[in-house]
């Protein structure tokens, strides 16, 4: 099959190709990343109403702030990002008028010098036009260090940014930094005009009631209950098909399914249909309910700065006695697989030669034996004053997960480990406590692939925890200098062969290291109503709203 150069919208095989013959760009774009058409303004007047049901609150409304996943779905409908990636994993230009390259000029042949051009006649949710200021500002905010940003990772080597015009914008970086463009797939871009008013933005109200230039306009947020947008009919690009997108709050798993199944639930995002509705689910009339394999990985976290989990030996037994299939097979119905890893199994970079847990609980006493953790009375092991005793948190009302607890605690009894359980409401549990790393362990579900890029400094870094005044989602407070220089390593190079080897290598120490515990990649149940039209799954966004400005019913 014949490859096209598409300047104008994605960036073709080809171009890769010619990237990392002229001075091995490869990385910029992984050889998924083929071209595709640029979003075209849509001619219908938008009608009717779409009810995103949602397990999980959303109440950060800064994109550049410090937020959980399920805040992406608002986001992704107010806000716009230079570049959009697509269920392929193709990089679109969105804000940009077309995807740099060294073809174009976009990008110098050594990475290092970038020139965005952007699209005319953009204007924000105000009125106001968008220009490139706007790009200039947003990427001054995220690293300024009084901002409370969610990660400067790629922006703080951003140097000498020049506004050329309105509608161009060049930059250099300090030094190569390979994921910059998915990242910059992942940074929305605020108003300067609002925002540089603000003595504190941090503080500013625009973050409880945001303007964007997004596909739908802020409306109003319901605490507790939903979060209303409605339509933006002055959008740039393809839609809004819809005049209200609405995100309601359903906290309990089981009633969220129902609404679903009653119809007062037109879509279901995170966290999806329970793994044990789905029979059902498929049957239900007038509904389309699909499995999507997601990137998220379902896993138990470690606080690494607890005592009792500063030894491996603890994580590594606790592991061993995790019986994870029975987990799948009786909790989860089979839906979800097993995985060794952080990396998503369709990801080029995935390491499918990691060692295989296996259920083993005479394995794991003997590790906590040979460590020198002994039984005290009351039965509960013991080393140097330290009880092997933690409590493990998750989300209020997600009835599976809580299932899980109750085995794994049962397990873990029986292996002298005492483990509680205290979970808490969404907005709590993923707000301080998950960000500022205050749990013991916690399960959670997590994506840690920026737009699908390999490179996760955010998760892995020593650097990353904001718990010790680092910048990221590094809330485990894992630290191995050979993970940090490897991670520095695969960023820096645009070597597609390298930089496999370079994730690989830190799959192997993680999985080795153990700061959480996969239990499964996660397979999504998806549902949405049949007359409900548009919807695409991206596995390489956060959130099944990612793109609601192509929703539309069927006339």
């Amino acid at each position: 099959m014949t490859d096209t150069t598409t300047p104008k919208s994605g960036l073709s095989r080809r171009e890769a190709l010619r990237l990392m013959a002229a001075s091995g760009l490869a990385a910029f774009v992984a050889p998924q990343f083929l071209g595709g058409a640029a979003f075209a303004q849509g001619s219908e007047a938008p009608k009717g109403r779409v009810v995103v049901g949602m397990s999980q609150e959303p109440t950060v409304f800064n994109p550049l702030m410090v937020h959980a996943e399920v805040d992406d779905a608002v986001a992704f409908s107010v806000f716009d990002a230079l570049f959009r990636i697509d269920a392929q994993g193709t990089i679109q230009p969105n804000l940009a008028a077309e995807v740099p390259t060294l073809e174009n000029g976009g990008i110098s042949a050594d990475g290092l010098n970038w020139r965005i051009k952007l699209r005319d006649g953009v204007t924000w949710h105000d009125g106001t036009p968008f220009t490139a200021e706007d790009v200039r500002y947003t990427i001054e905010l995220i690293v300024d260090p009084k901002f409370r940003a969610w990660r400067t990772g790629g922006h703080a080597l951003v140097r000498d940014i020049n506004v050329v015009s309105p509608t161009e914008i060049t930059w250099r970086m300090e030094s190569p930094f390979a994921p910059y463009l998915a990242f910059l797939a992942e940074t929305f871009i605020v108003p300067k005009h609002i925002l540089e008013k603000e003595a504190d933005v941090n503080a500013a109200a625009f973050n409880q009631a945001p303007v964007g230039t997004g596909a739908f306009k802020w409306s109003q947020r319901v605490a507790g209950d939903r979060v209303e947008l409605v339509a933006n009919k002055d959008y740039f690009g393809e839609g809004p098909f819809i005049e209200q997108l609405v995100f309601k709050y359903i906290p309990d798993m089981t009633v969220l399914y129902t609404q679903f199944q009653s119809g007062d639930v037109d879509l279901v995002d995170q966290a999806y249909i329970t793994a044990d509705h789905y029979e059902e689910a498929k049957t239900l009339a007038d509904r389309v309910v699909e499995t999507e394999t997601g990137s998220s990985i379902e896993g138990i976290f470690f606080n690494l700065e607890r005592p009792q989990f500063k030894d491996p030996a603890v994580r590594k037994a606790l592991y061993a006695a995790l019986d994870r299939q029975s987990i799948i097979d009786g909790i989860y119905y089979g839906v979800p697989s097993v995985t060794e890893t952080f990396m998503p199994p369709q990801s080029p970079y995935y390491d499918p030669n990691l060692p295989v847990q296996a259920f083993d609980l005479e394995a794991a006493r003997k590790m906590l034996d040979d460590a020198g953790w002994v039984p005290g009375s009351d039965g509960i092991r013991a080393k140097d004053g330290v009880r092997l005793s933690f409590a493990n948190s998750t989300t209020a009302g997600n009835h599976l997960r809580e299932q899980v607890q109750q085995y794994i605690q049962q397990i873990y009894r029986d292996l002298g480990v005492e483990m509680t359980i205290s979970n808490l409401p969404a907005a709590v549990m993923w707000g301080d406590f998950w960000v500022k790393s205050q749990f013991d362990t916690a399960i959670s579900g997590v994506n840690f692939l920026i737009a699908s890029d390999p490179d996760v400094t955010n998760r892995f870094a020593s650097t990353s925890s904001v718990a010790k005044g680092g910048k990221g989602s590094n809330v485990m407070q894992y630290a191995n200098p050979k993970v940090d220089e490897l991670l520095a390593k695969g960023r820096g190079t645009f070597d597609i062969d390298e930089r496999k080897a370079v994730y690989q290598e830190v799959q192997q120490i993680v999985r080795e290291d153990l700061p959480f515990m996969p239990l499964f990649v996660n397979t999504n149940v998806m549902g949405h109503k049949a007359g409900l039209e548009g919807f695409v799954f991206n596995p390489n966004t956060r959130t099944a709203s990612s793109h609601a400005a192509v929703w539309r019913w069927k006339a």
